[in-house]
């Protein structure tokens, strides 16, 4: 377990970025509106995201490249090269920018369940002055620009989470068998398609594949440190999973349907079963809210070096102008309330186009000897992989039917 601990990385920070305010307010309406039915969903979009996350660690190691540079350099075709990095830059980047301000507003529930609401007014605008401290915190760790240290800080907030919403979880004293039929007898209840297509849509993210091709490269260097990476992936990314099934049985045992968040989830718990529930399922979104709140700026960082060929680590001119502006954005739309529907939806199709291409992209570099030598995959894991891309294709058609129908 120490030796464990020692060795442990860039997966919890995977983790840390998948399980996000979006993820635990749609785990929070899944167990609430469905119970436990759709925990299957659950299940298969962890064990899709450790297949895919492995083959990624697997790429940054072998090649000592980011996933974005692979793209850039392996693609010969000049207008499908165009054509990749612009889509990769405008859902990443740009998508990332957006969907910063829902990290910082859920870090921000999280406080407002403990501490209460801290506004102030501003030309008869309501200001939010926690999403200010939250943006500090995060400006901090990234500005510091020590990798061990910013992996540290994050492996404990993601313990602190895990710890918090499985406290949560207990507490309401599920039903054992129930949870197991869940998992495993998949059920589809009416209603509940778009929340299955978003369980799987909010774990499997294409800018975590990334994301984990270029941090592993920071922690390990040679081929030898595959076993330890393969076994951080999978640990760091069932921990992840397990906090996410956690509050979905957290929700199920709420009583009331009117939970539109955690915050409200938070609410409900504390006259069933105390306070102290409150607290931890606040320590929690706030855990959450905070860690995603970093790794969504980094994993932007890390694409946009890569994507435009920059050199330079952490610490460069530019790769801190692209983190500190997708923060500073982030604060900006949190603090004054601005919900960019529009943009968002932009960047929601450009994710749904992402998602299959990305995967697409994956699995074709992994089986490149060129790149990749001996290490490439085996047909079993080519099998899995291309299940994982038939489906993918179809969550990326369904989440950009879902924005067309909403325009």
């Amino acid at each position: 377990m120490i030796k464990w601990f020692r060795n442990i990385g860039p997966g919890t920070l995977i983790a840390a970025a998948f399980i996000g305010p979006g993820t635990v307010t749609l785990c929070t309406l899944a167990g609430v509106n469905f119970g436990f039915n759709l925990l299957w969903a659950m299940v298969l979009s962890i064990l899709a995201t450790i297949v895919l996350q492995e083959m990624a660690a697997r790429l940054g190691i072998v090649s000592q490249k980011g996933l974005s540079e692979v793209i850039r350099n392996e693609i010969q075709n000049t207008i499908l090269r165009k054509l990749f990095i612009g889509l990769i830059l405008i859902a990443v980047v740009i998508g990332n920018s957006l969907y910063e301000a829902g990290n910082i507003s859920g870090g921000i529930l999280g406080l407002e369940t403990i501490l209460g609401s801290y506004r102030i007014s501003i030309l008869n605008t309501s200001v939010n002055l926690l999403s200010f401290s939250i943006g500090i915190i995060a400006f901090v760790l990234l500005y510091i620009g020590n990798y061990k240290f910013l992996e540290r800080v994050l492996i404990t907030l993601v313990l602190i989470m895990s710890i918090s919403f499985l406290i949560t979880a207990i507490v309401t004293k599920p039903s054992v068998s129930e949870i197991l039929r869940g998992i495993f007898v998949p059920k589809s209840p009416k209603g509940s398609l778009l929340t299955i297509i978003g369980l799987i849509g909010t774990t499997v993210v294409p800018y975590n594949l990334f994301l984990h091709a270029s941090l592993v490269k920071e922690k390990w260097k040679t081929p030898a440190d595959l076993s330890s990476a393969r076994k951080d992936t999978i640990i760091s990314i069932l921990l992840g999973g397990l906090v996410s099934v956690a509050i979905i049985i957290s929700a199920a045992a709420i009583p009331s349907k009117n939970i539109a968040n955690a915050a409200d989830l938070a609410q409900g718990l504390a006259p069933l079963y105390g306070d102290l529930a409150k607290y931890f399922l606040g320590l929690g979104l706030f855990a959450a809210g905070i860690t995603s709140a970093i790794t969504a700026p980094l994993a932007a960082a890390y694409v946009a070096k890569g994507c435009l060929g920059w050199n330079g680590g952490l610490k460069s001119i530019k790769f801190r102008f692209v983190w500190g502006l997708i923060l500073g954005l982030g604060v900006l739309f949190s603090s004054f309330e601005i919900k960019p529907i529009q943009i968002i939806k932009i960047a929601q199709i450009a994710n749904g186009l992402l998602l299959p291409l990305i995967a697409g992209v994956l699995l074709w570099v992994v089986n490149q000897e060129k790149i990749i030598g001996k290490y490439k995959n085996t047909k079993l894991q080519n099998f899995i992989g291309l299940c994982i891309l038939t489906f993918s294709i179809f969550l990326g058609i369904k989440s950009i039917l879902k924005v067309f129908n909403v325009l």
